[in-house]
């Protein structure tokens, strides 16, 4: 979870989006930059989540629709949609996001373990809960956002012009 540890005084540091209204965060050290909406280039058999993929400087990276990943309603993006890209195991993968609100640290003590939440809130997609004044923030965990089955579907952060591999396909 978070680099935050109990009891020590540390701070999280944490990176907020909305998405439908709704306060979300991740950990950013996990997070590589964060860009205003460029285009996404589609590509067949994808999830339903998965919107396509973005060049980043000669790199292929996967661009999800948070929205859908969650079960939320869809939306045209809008003047503050952004793509968050983060850290996910070996792969930068792109969240799309209503908009990017502030990083704010989170004292240790303030965040509740997924373990020890909810009970909707005990999921693997999450790492946390932030108990902020007057508001609650979920922090997504990106390692588990995704199943391994999802992540073999999308394709891959690579040179650009690499085509990502089919889903039953092996390696040579």
């Amino acid at each position: 979870m978070a680099e935050a540890r109990e009891g020590t005084g540390e701070l999280l540091q944490v990176v907020v989006f909305m998405i439908e209204g709704k306060t979300l965060g991740v950990d950013i050290l996990r997070v590589q930059e964060i860009l205003r909406m460029v285009e996404v280039t589609p590509f067949p058999r994808m999830p339903d989540f998965a919107l396509g993929a973005i060049n980043l400087r000669g790199r292929i990276v996967p661009v999800i629709n948070l929205r859908r990943k969650l079960g939320l309603p869809d939306r045209p993006p809008g003047p503050r949609t952004c793509n968050v890209l983060v850290r996910s195991g070996e792969q930068v993968i792109g969240f799309l996001v209503d908009e990017v609100s502030e990083v704010i640290g989170i004292p240790a003590a303030l965040i509740e373990g997924p373990d020890r939440g909810p009970a909707w809130m005990r999921s693997e997609l999450f790492s946390g809960l932030g108990k902020l004044p007057g508001r609650l923030l979920v922090i997504i965990n990106p390692d588990r956002l995704l199943s391994p089955q999802e992540e073999s579907l999308l394709p891959h952060n690579g040179a650009a012009g690499q085509l990502p591999k089919s889903a039953g396909e092996t390696p040579p």
